[in-house]
């Protein structure tokens, strides 16, 4: 699937790709599984309990009024959005640990069904689903700090100095974020392959990652503007349903939650975690690899694996 010596990135996007293509029932199998699953009850809550959404939706594209505005939309939309996003995490922590499997199978060139990638996997799902929730909540915690001093100034009567704390804040936040993202990037690929434990996949992690920061950074943002890029292709799905469904006119945008537009989103949306999903999980497990061949010589092994 790889050479067996350090990679190039552009190697590295290939071999997702190759994994892909030569595995596809197992591949396309798993992620077509999870993003129907996951999208179908989203849409489902989304009809049925829009209002959370809406709150936020009204806010899109401008500057709330207030902190206590956007605090108050946030707040009434937890409840949905709280649902949908335990789904995706669900729908990720599982399509993430059986997809690394069978990237791990197809380096060594030996095919792996959907049950075998998933008998391996299962021992591991507790730990993964650990790991998934301590990492983002790691980064919401960063977010909190960061723009905390400015909700506080805002609610003492100091609104424009609370939104300019609020601003800076944030921007302090999402570099410090951005920095935790990249360090404890490959701590799936880690859990799952060498059996670690949750805290023993970040410092492994971290320690794959240490003075190969910019590195891993410009592969990982390979891998997010490739999902951007499928989902904005998916995205012309929606106008093209949102047309054929409503034609022309305001009728096409006037109601958001009618069943026709979110089956038409749906619709997108699974596409595009169908072509996403195995693509980012292969290039996380490919660069996993390549750190490892460059600091560990793990190239020998897999080339005596192979050969067994």
């Amino acid at each position: 699937m790889i050479p067996l010596r350090p990679l190039q990135a552009g190697e590295i996007v290939e071999g997702s790709v190759r994994t892909m293509r030569l595995h596809w029932r197992s591949v396309v199998g798993i992620s077509l599984t999870v993003a129907v699953g996951t999208q179908t009850v989203a849409t489902v809550i989304e009809r049925l309990w829009p209002r959370g959404t809406q709150e936020l939706d009204a806010l899109s594209g401008e500057t709330p009024q207030s902190p206590q505005e956007l605090v108050d939309a946030i707040g009434n939309g937890l409840g949905s959005l709280g649902v949908t996003w335990l789904l995706s995490l669900v729908g990720s922590i599982t399509a993430a640990a059986l997809l690394t499997v069978i990237v791990s199978r197809a380096v060594l060139g030996r095919p792996v069904t959907t049950l075998e990638a998933w008998r391996s996997a299962r021992p591991q799902l507790a730990r993964m689903t650990g790991l998934l929730i301590l990492v983002p909540l790691l980064l919401v915690g960063v977010f909190a700090v960061g723009i905390v001093w400015g909700l506080l100034a805002a609610a003492a009567g100091a609104e424009q100095a609370g939104m300019s704390l609020m601003a800076m804040g944030g921007l302090a936040s999402m570099v410090v974020a951005t920095w935790l993202w990249i360090r404890y990037s490959l701590a799936a690929p880690a859990l799952m392959l060498e059996k670690q434990s949750v805290l023993g996949a970040m410092r492994r992690s971290a320690k794959l990652v240490r003075g190969a920061w910019w590195r891993v950074f410009g592969i990982q943002l390979m891998s997010v503007l490739i999902t951007l890029l499928v989902g904005f292709m998916a995205q012309a799905i929606v106008v093209v349903l949102d047309v054929v469904v409503h034609g022309f006119g305001e009728q096409s945008t006037a109601d958001a939650t009618d069943w026709a537009s979110l089956i038409s989103i749906g619709i997108a949306a699974v596409v595009s975690a169908t072509i996403t999903l195995p693509v980012t999980a292969g290039m996380t497990a490919l660069l996993y690899m390549d750190q490892r061949i460059r600091r560990e010589s793990l190239d020998i092994e897999l080339a005596r694996a192979a050969g067994e």
